[in-house]
């Protein structure tokens, strides 16, 4: 995992002295280009790579440190480029303060420059190097802080700069899956998103409406949608609910509400089972839906009030007016995870061990394949030692060649840094079954994750054609486009490293131009948002994001991953549809929003955000009392 130390934000202010002599910009283009040019060209050549921040040691002593030496030199040549520290303490932006709108926040220091504090650079482990900036008086102590950094350039402010705690992600590619077990499942588990079979269990997703003011549900109420689902081979392992209620009403009792609701939904489904069911409930009033219904409505007004006047606003004659829409907004999101049910659940993993090899001599393959399921199942719950499936006895022929692909894919599922040996296994069964299209198609995944992972050696070039062959296999459309996106994300990781930017281009353009020829899951636009943000631009990513992060289902990840990328642009924040996202998040963990807040070192973003009128304000309807 990668970490971006800061983000780079730079404004001309419109005063012409600070402190300690540093002169600021004002109307003068010509000497602030003599002074600057060179400085921030220097900075828009950075490379991703570079990374540096102030940190703050022994209580008051205050270090820059940066990975690039040679970049820093490209900084720092004049003999009065240097930089001065700004100190900003968080009690400034609490919700009871007023918010200033000014370019220098804090105390500045003195300023330290080139001819004083290149001498003392210091070399740290890892390649990270540091020079002390400066000291902090001790009445600081105790007080959350913030440092900002002022480059100067012939003391001349070139840049101002606020340090952002933005986490980056290493990107994965887009999911392929693994075909496991086609005798066992016979498509019976397949994913939500492409055609290939669950590894282990199925997931189900649907929702339930509640009626205005209704709180249980009876186990009469739930048998129809029971029995809808087909359940006779698989039993309800875990139940995720999203519970919504509508905006109107104290959020109190509509929290009771939505508790009753969804405890009511588990005890109905339990009752058809004799396993127990976990389950995982969230509760939420679904203002993320009510914001966007009421776009383009006499209402739309209502968006600009606090949440407060809303409720204030609705819980009158008008909720009547609203209720087409409010009833829409009562609901539960369910999930549903499902176990095959295994008839050898009580055999030790060594019993069930004997009996598959026992049924192989036999040749009940069907029995041998449920028996090889359970030893899968009780090996994915750390119930017995995975060696255990080297003690398998297969037969190297082609007609078990199924058996071969299923262990050999739960093999890498449970630890992937089994990826070469499982890949050189899979070659060779490759070459038992030429023809057999779940091992075709594995054997070709885990040639694309090899490329991934270690992407200055290719397993081969001519994969293109190999992934085009599938599809005489039966291989669907959607996963061969799958896997060509997938390609072109290996093939561009190559080119960047040979410096070969019209061809990392081309695939890249080949990507944009193809992903929406498929299905994708959160997990995949998280993939190739992420992609986007290191080989391409932030402003593709975003856009890739936008409709997908307004959604209540979405995942948790992929949500504050988009808050990541935006929050730091004020004209993202100001518009007018950024609070629907942001209150989604508070939907989807609201813990985890309000601590983007916390100072930088302390696992927020910044707590400088709350300088934005917009973001303060919506921290403060739900992040303080």
């Amino acid at each position: 995992m990668r970490q971006l130390l800061v983000l780079l934000l730079f404004t001309i202010p419109l005063v012409a002295q600070q402190p300690y002599g540093i002169q600021l910009p004002g109307s003068n283009q010509e000497t602030y280009n003599r002074c600057c040019s060179r400085m921030q060209t220097s900075f828009s050549d950075m490379p991703k790579e570079v990374s540096f921040g102030i940190q703050l040691e022994k209580g008051t002593q205050l270090y820059f440190y940066f990975n690039d030496k040679e970049w820093f030199t490209t900084i720092f040549q004049d003999l009065y480029d240097g930089i001065a520290v700004e100190v900003v303490e968080r009690k400034q932006f609490e919700c009871n303060q007023p918010l200033v709108a000014t370019q220098i926040r804090g105390t500045l220091l003195k300023p330290l420059y080139s001819k004083n504090f290149k001498k003392g650079i210091q070399s740290m482990p890892n390649g990270i190097f540091r020079v002390k900036v400066g000291e902090i008086s001790p009445k600081y102590q105790n007080k959350t802080l913030e440092f900002n950094m002022l480059f100067l350039g012939k003391r001349m402010l070139c840049r101002y700069q606020n340090t952002y705690n933005l986490r980056a992600y290493d990107y994965d590619l887009l999911d392929m899956g693994l075909y496991l077990d086609s005798i066992t499942y016979n498509n019976t588990g397949l994913r939500d998103t492409i055609d290939i079979y669950e590894k282990k269990y199925k997931k189900l997703s649907f929702k339930i409406p509640f009626e205005k003011n209704k709180s249980t549900f009876l186990p009469e109420d739930i048998k129809p949608l029971y029995d809808s689902l087909k359940l006779t081979d698989f039993h309800i392992k875990k139940i995720v609910i999203q519970a919504f209620s509508s905006i109107e009403g104290s959020a109190e009792r509509n929290k009771e509400l939505q508790e009753k609701r969804s405890k009511s939904i588990v005890n109905a489904l339990q009752s058809f089972q004799s396993p127990s069911i976990e389950n995982e409930i969230t509760l939420s009033e679904n203002w993320v839906e009510f914001l966007a219904d009421i776009e383009g409505t006499p209402h739309a007004s209502l968006r600009a009030l606090s949440k407060t006047a809303i409720k204030e606003a609705v819980d009158g004659s008008l909720a009547v007016t609203l209720e087409p829409y409010l009833k829409k907004h009562r609901k539960a999101l369910i999930t549903l995870y499902l176990d095959k049910i295994d008839r050898y659940q009580d055999l030790k993993a060594s019993e069930l061990v004997d009996k598959f090899n026992n049924s192989i001599v036999a040749e009940e393959l069907d029995r041998a394949a449920q028996i090889q399921q359970s030893l899968f199942q009780k090996l994915n719950r750390k119930e017995a030692n995975p060696d255990l499936l080297n003690q398998l006895v297969i037969p190297k022929q082609k007609r078990f060649v199924d058996f071969f692909n299923a262990t050999s894919a739960f093999r890498y599922e449970m630890d992937r840094t089994q990826l070469l040996p499982v890949f050189y296994e899979f070659q060779e069964l490759n070459k038992l079954a030429p023809d057999d299209k779940e091992v075709a198609y594995n054997l070709l995944v885990l040639k694309l994750r090899i490329n991934h992972k270690f992407q200055g050696n290719p397993t081969e070039e001519n994969l293109p054609e190999q992934i085009e062959k599938l599809g005489k296999l039966g291989i669907s459309e959607h996963l061969i486009e799958r896997m060509m996106i997938n390609y072109h994300i290996t093939l561009s990781e190559r080119l960047m490293r040979k410096r070969d930017y019209d061809g990392k281009d081309r695939s890249v353009a080949y990507i944009l131009k193809s992903y929406n020829n498929i299905p994708l899951s959160d997990f995949d636009y998280l993939s190739l948002a992420q992609y986007l943000s290191y080989y391409y631009d932030t402003s593709t990513a975003i856009t890739l994001l936008e409709d997908r992060v307004a959604k209540i289902d979405v995942d948790a990840k992929l949500l504050f991953y988009y808050l990541n990328l935006t929050m730091v642009y004020d004209e993202m924040v100001e518009r007018q549809d950024y609070r629907k996202i942001m209150l989604n998040a508070v939907n989807v963990d609201g813990e985890r929003f309000c601590k983007l807040f916390d100072a930088a070192n302390a696992g927020g973003v910044t707590f400088q955000l709350l300088a934005n009128i917009y973001l303060k304000n919506t921290y403060c309807e739900n992040c303080k009392p």
